[in-house]
């Protein structure tokens, strides 16, 4: 187990956010991070507080389950409804959809299970030979991997998966592309990075001269990669660099991306309040359509709504808002009860305010 007390010492910070001060002195400088972790560090260590003012760092959209389409929940609350067994994340179940939640319909009876990993979801299909089971899959880089493995194994024929699984790089365009959102640098996921590497980010950082830091979820991370882009910044260079070099390097996972490859082709995928983002998406290749469950089975046309009235979650996701600009903060959406779906993992920014009393 690693010993995380050294990227801890208070000393250390304390002097990191010392050169901050001096190498942002008379800028106001933005850092967007896509990682819900990240947002967690951040929150749960201060970090905002031993910040100078000039320094923004603002929470854009990393939470893997609160950017997952309304749409792709509404076809899971159908499939439970089938009378199939529905295995996913226990984040993932307790989101909030059109009409319903995948844990509501398990109130009403409907067999929906929580998992830790897709393979367990597997498992539960071999024991399971008279019924379908369907994993929902939503998430990242990060495990995508996770979902290809299984595709590529050859999983039984009574197992499929509903992905909604993410491209980050993507994203990141859209948020850069906002009119007067200003972004001055960005930390890019650890976790991500882990799978795609730090040269993914190569061609963002330097089409739109935007510095990119990949960081660990440290709060010393945090404010390297921090020190890192302002050392950019000031040396006008826009590059994607590496902070997080205990784990990330440079070209990512081969293997995993190998296998990324292999079981997945990318297309245009919907994110709940960003719309619909080119070239964002992992879908199943055709060759393993029997276990794509967006192939597999016939849904019935529903008109989703992505932003329930009054929830405020597309600009928590999008940077623009903090949680407790919303009305509803707290007070009707609480991680007991959700309205939105930035209430409902751990990686959700309005859930990680919440839990850090900033009400």
């Amino acid at each position: 187990m690693i010993d995380t007390r050294p990227f801890r010492d208070s000393k250390y910070a304390k002097a990191i956010a010392q050169e901050i001060e001096q190498l942002s002195e008379g800028k106001n400088i933005r850092i967007v991070h896509v990682c819900g972790t990240h947002e967690d560090t951040i929150t749960r260590h201060g970090l905002r507080s031993i910040l100078p003012n000039n320094i923004k760092l603002v929470a854009g959209p990393g939470c893997p389950v609160c950017v997952c389409a309304a749409e792709d929940v509404d076809m899971a609350i159908e499939l439970a409804r089938m009378g199939h067994i529905i295995t996913s994340f226990g984040d993932m179940i307790q989101v909030p959809s059109t009409s319903s939640s995948l844990v509501k319909e398990r109130m009403r009876g409907a067999d929906v299970r929580v998992v830790y990993g897709v393979n367990e979801a597997v498992e539960i299909a071999k024991a399971n030979p008279e019924k379908d089971v369907i994993f929902i899959g939503a998430g990242f880089e990060t495990t995508a991997p996770t979902m290809a493995v299984e595709i590529l194994r050859g999983p039984p024929d009574n197992f499929s998966i509903l992905t909604s699984l993410k491209v980050i790089p993507p994203a990141m365009e859209i948020l850069v592309s906002l009119e007067g959102f200003n972004v001055d640098g960005f930390i890019t996921p650890g976790h991500v990075s882990t799978i795609i590497g730090t040269n993914a980010f190569r061609p963002f950082a330097e089409k739109h001269r935007v510095p990119c830091v990949a960081a660990g979820f440290e709060p010393l991370d945090v404010l390297e990669a921090i020190r890192m882009i302002l050392n950019q910044i000031n040396d006008g260079r826009a590059t994607s660099e590496n902070e997080y070099t205990r784990v990330v390097k440079p070209e990512g996972n081969l293997v995993a991306q190998k296998m990324l490859r292999h079981a997945f082709y990318i297309d245009d995928a919907p994110w709940r309040g960003l719309g619909v983002i080119k070239k964002s998406g992992y879908y199943i290749r055709d060759e393993f359509a029997r276990h794509d469950a967006r192939e597999r089975y016939d849904f019935s046309p529903i008109e989703s709504i992505d932003i329930l009235p009054g929830c405020r979650c597309h600009e928590v996701i999008l940077g623009m808002i903090e949680p407790k600009e919303c009305k509803l903060f707290g007070k009707r959406c609480t991680p007991e009860d959700p309205y939105g779906p930035c209430m409902v993992g751990h990686e959700g920014t309005c859930r990680i305010h919440h839990e850090s009393g900033a009400l």
